[in-house]
């Protein structure tokens, strides 16, 4: 039997090595609450803060502004309701973009039912924020503007520095949802104003279940959270030391490799593309003619479904999505393709490859020479000829 491919990397990557080797030492002996004062206690603390630091060099933060979470959903909930909650006594409402991650898209309903108001800046057809229509929202009633940086379906890359300014140049704070973006495009807090930003460690070799959020100094913030004084009180509860200490090493790693993983997976990616185009010619890809981040492909067959398709896959021994994994189980388009104006049949028929740590030449040259056998029968099944 042939490896399995897997082509899943934007849902979550395997964990790297080295990151597990960085926790394993927490699991053991080096057990301690950082939050007590003896010496399991500090040790605990000084891998904790230490961690913090070296998180926040990789983004040119400061370590108090970097508070742990369990993951980018979090993230997205602290930094949209944490930040509108703080600001809702002057200013009552939020933009974000149709096509955003759940979490933050979720967090923004909930403004709304808490008796905020939510706007949504509309995107091009290739997914990408327009400029002047998001201008024309954020007025001085705007709390908060959120934008994802790297769309997750369909890997997309926003123009965050130009968003951010516009909403500082109106008084109102920035958030974005970094999760697709670390280790995939240059992250400077320095240089880009956005006030809050997400990041998760599964998605660049950590374990599932450890995050961050980036805070700027001065940030008004409310926590969601009750009970406690750690992550300075902006997320209570016992820290997870050894995800915290993976996650660390992980970004580290990601970091370090960007450019070099970047080139490698971007070229991987633009010849299963150019190659499944080249035999599917009806073939769609989304995104398509905007920069886009190098690890996502994004594409629909007219005539079939994503449901069909991706058991057909995982029978194959290749695993795909038919976008986010939240949307795992779902029969229903994808929202990201419905609000770029996707009709419901190309958005039902949407898979998503995600290419990574574990794609290989091979893999790409089996996935291309396959994917075609598998469209002819799923047209064939439902009485469409290519």
């Amino acid at each position: 039997m042939r490896t399995p491919i897997y082509l899943d990397h934007a849902a979550t990557t395997p964990v790297r090595a080295e990151v597990l080797e960085a926790m394993l030492p927490f699991f053991g002996a080096r057990f301690g609450n950082p939050s007590s004062a003896h010496r399991w206690g500090r040790e605990a603390r000084a891998a904790l803060e230490e961690a913090r630091e070296r998180l926040a060099a990789l983004i040119g933060a400061r370590g108090d502004e970097i508070c742990f979470t369990s993951g980018g959903t979090e993230g997205d909930n602290l930094a949209v309701l944490g930040t509108w909650r703080a600001l809702r006594d002057r200013r009552r409402a939020v933009v974000s973009a149709p096509i955003e991650h759940k979490a933050v898209l979720a967090a923004m309903h909930e403004v709304a039912h808490e008796g905020g108001e939510e706007r949504w800046a509309p995107t091009d057809r290739h997914g990408i924020v327009v400029q002047d229509r998001y201008e024309a929202l954020v007025d001085d009633e705007v709390a908060l503007c959120s934008v994802m940086w790297v769309n997750n379906e369909i890997g997309v890359i926003q123009d965050i520095g130009a968003l951010a300014a516009t909403a500082k140049s109106r008084g109102a704070m920035f958030h974005t949802d970094a999760v697709q973006a670390l280790g995939k495009v240059a992250i400077d807090a320095r240089a880009v104003p956005f006030d809050t930003l997400t990041i998760s460690g599964h998605k660049i070799g950590a374990p599932k279940g450890i995050g961050a959020i980036f805070i700027r100094r001065g940030t008004p913030l409310e926590s969601l959270v009750f009970g406690g004084a750690q992550e300075r009180g902006r997320r209570p509860g016992t820290e997870n030391i050894a995800m915290a200490v993976g996650f660390a090493r992980a970004a580290e790693l990601a970091v370090a490799e960007r450019e070099q993983e970047c080139t490698r997976v971007a070229a991987l990616r633009d010849r299963l593309e150019a190659e499944l185009v080249a035999r599917i010619p009806d073939a769609i890809v989304h995104g398509r003619g905007a920069m886009r981040a190098p690890h996502i492909l994004s594409l629909s067959v007219p005539g079939t479904d994503s449901e069909s398709l991706l058991m057909a896959l995982d029978l194959a021994g290749i695993a795909a999505s038919s976008g986010s994994a939240c949307q795992s189980g779902s029969v229903e388009p994808s929202h990201v393709l419905t609000a770029l104006g996707v009709p419901a049949d190309l958005g039902a028929a949407a898979i998503r490859m995600s290419l990574g740590a574990l794609t290989t030449d091979d893999a790409i040259t089996r996935v291309a020479e396959l994917f075609p056998s598998l469209i002819d029968k799923a047209r064939r099944l439902g009485g469409v000829r290519a």
